[in-house]
């Protein structure tokens, strides 16, 4: 990047010393090449949309950068996409020789490019603030702030709306998320707590991606989030959409998700039935949602089996707490 900058200021001087000298030649105007006008003006944004190149699979355009720009490690990274450390040090590795063999360039993608790039740019910011999510304040900050930009970037782009809509309605429960150490799940938070600007401003960006006929992954989540923040939470609706997601994503957690909306619904064994059939032994989430739905069931010894497989796999303090706490009412 410093190579490059220094280039661009040399190019400069090199048009200024041409510019004035032009006359010189003799010639009615003098002929300058001008520098590419840069539409993506956020420099951040603007290297998530050069590391994203369509020549590698979308996965790992997504997890180089989110390694290089992110700010998240190799753990983390395996951590979002359920796999194990190794393997990710595999395709990280897999994906920077490919880099290497076929010299894909390391260039900012023109204008009519980038919605090439962008289902990869979406997956980076997401996963972004995922983590952010867990704990990191400042990195679920910082990929609403590139979301912002990404949306006046391309504002006719209904799953980017979606997106922003996604982060800010689900930042808007931040502050009653915890109560200090202690995990707050949704039913028990304190709506007094939940920042309500931030939660209108979110649905109002949920609606300018549905008028712009999104149907896609991130609007159909952000309108599920949306419902969640209701009054009366209308959980059928919640488990049609999730069937929908599953539709779009064929992702056995967003099926995990529908399972949990199912069994808000009053139908536990039909969740439960759901999540067995699902293939997700190392998801912390997984064997949590489960151990809930055996002691709704009554079924203590296998939900203690489950709570402690889900406690294994836990890493934030938070959740091992509110773990420790569900094996302890056993």
């Amino acid at each position: 990047m410093v190579t490059a900058r220094n280039r661009a200021i040399d190019r400069i001087r090199r048009q200024q010393a041409l510019a004035q000298k032009a006359h010189l030649l003799e010639l009615p105007e003098a002929t300058v090449d001008e520098l590419d006008d840069v539409s993506i003006e956020d420099e951040r944004l603007e290297l998530i949309f050069t590391c994203c190149h369509p020549a590698l699979a979308l996965e790992a355009q997504v997890a180089l950068t989110l390694r290089a720009l992110g700010g998240c490690s190799t753990e983390e990274i395996a951590r979002a996409f359920l796999v194990s450390e190794e393997t990710m040090k595999r395709r990280l590795s897999r994906a920077k020789a490919k880099i290497k063999a076929t010299a894909i360039p390391f260039a900012v993608p023109a204008d009519h490019l980038l919605p090439d790039r962008l289902d990869a740019v979406l997956a980076v910011i997401y996963l972004i603030f995922n983590e952010g999510y867990s704990g990191r304040i400042d990195l679920a900050a910082e990929a609403i702030r590139l979301g912002r930009v990404l949306a006046s970037l391309m504002p006719d782009e209904p799953e980017v709306h979606g997106l922003l809509a996604l982060m800010l309605i689900h930042h808007a429960r931040r502050g009653a998320r915890f109560a200090g150490e202690e995990l707050v799940l949704l039913d028990d938070q304190d709506r007094s707590d939940w920042n309500a600007g931030e939660l209108a401003t979110g649905r109002e960006v949920l609606d300018r991606a549905i008028a712009l006929r999104g149907r896609g992954p991130y609007v159909v989540q952000a309108a599920i989030a949306s419902l969640q923040t209701e009054q009366q939470i209308d959980w059928v609706e919640i488990a049609a959409l999730y069937e929908q997601l599953v539709e779009l994503t064929r992702s056995p957690v967003v099926e995990l998700n529908r399972a949990v909306a199912i069994a808000k619904t009053g139908s536990t064994e039909q969740a439960l039935e759901l999540v067995g059939k699902l293939d997700l032994p190392d998801y912390q989430y997984f064997h949590s949602t489960r151990a809930e739905l055996l002691r709704r069931l009554g079924r203590r010894d296998e939900a203690r089996a489950a709570f402690e497989r889900a406690l294994a796999l836990a890493v934030s303090t938070p959740e091992r707490r509110f773990l420790a706490r569900r094996l302890a009412e056993l």
